[in-house]
């Protein structure tokens, strides 16, 4: 019980310091004005309680054992030479290792039906702001969060140091409710270095540029695979081309139903 108790409070502080950030600048720098809570804001709030205590849950032991089964198949060179890197070199080769498998990961949600099901729960948003950031079925975050991390820790790269692993944990996330901040900024060229919500937003469109833009925070990774977009404009609509339930139990329930259509975007 205490615990549970811990988790809440610390989600529960983690939840007033994003609110602290990010709706003072949706509100002065906003694409659109929308109201804080807007269509679907329980339902996200409910994604943000349950997916931060629940993939803690589900993800701590098999991290852990499949990094160290992978770890043992990697040529103890290979390790050795991670290992004498300095800790900026290996936090720097963590973010790009991750994001590749990551990148990796998240297309292939896109490109099979079955993944499919589940993370066309994150993008039946129509309407986007930081908190979409938490909007994820726990199965669909399982399979991005292992493919991203596992070979990052099988590798070595975040070591025993506590700092690297934090870094790396805490800039991945932050950057998430970053690149779904409803901000209209643009940063010119380091749109093509650096994700940011106008290269995320048309990840989230809802026409036939939608199938790209899978990177979370390089979107180098992006021009490398034959997967970059970008315009001239903001995107006008969000969402995807099937009905989601409104509740969140019934949104969780909903990839399991057997008339539930694998893919609904057009490739």
């Amino acid at each position: 019980m205490n615990a549970l108790l811990a988790e809440i409070l610390r989600l529960s502080i983690w939840l007033v310091l994003l609110c602290a950030i990010f709706v003072p600048l949706e509100r002065l720098a906003g694409i659109k004005r929308q109201a804080f809570f807007r269509p679907q804001f329980l339902a996200d709030l409910g994604y943000y309680a349950l997916n931060a205590i629940l993939i803690g849950m589900l993800l701590g032991a098999p991290l852990v054992l499949l990094g160290a089964a992978v770890h043992q198949l990697i040529p103890s060179a290979v390790l050795d030479t991670v290992a004498a890197w300095p800790g900026w070199v290996r936090f720097a080769v963590a973010l790009l290792v991750g994001e590749i498998c990551f990148y990796w990961a998240h297309r292939l949600t896109h490109k099979i039906p079955f993944l499919w099901r589940f993370h066309s729960i994150h993008h039946s948003a129509e309407n986007i702001d930081f908190l979409t950031n938490t909007r994820a079925h726990p199965v669909d975050m399982v399979f991005t969060r292992m493919c991203g991390f596992i070979p990052v820790i099988a590798l070595g790269l975040t070591g025993d140091s506590t700092t690297v692993t934090a870094l790396f944990v805490i800039l991945g996330t932050l950057w998430g409710f970053f690149i779904h901040a409803n901000v209209r900024w643009r940063f010119g060229f380091l749109e093509h270095i650096i994700a940011t919500p106008f290269f995320h937003r048309w990840h989230h469109t809802n026409d036939d540029r939608r199938d790209g833009n899978y990177a979370a925070m390089f979107p180098f990774v992006d021009h490398l695979f034959g997967t970059y977009h970008s315009a001239d404009k903001w995107p006008v609509s969000y969402g995807i081309d099937t009905p989601m339930p409104s509740s969140l139990v019934l949104q969780l329930l909903e990839p399991c139903m057997p008339s539930r259509p694998g893919v609904q975007r057009r490739a």
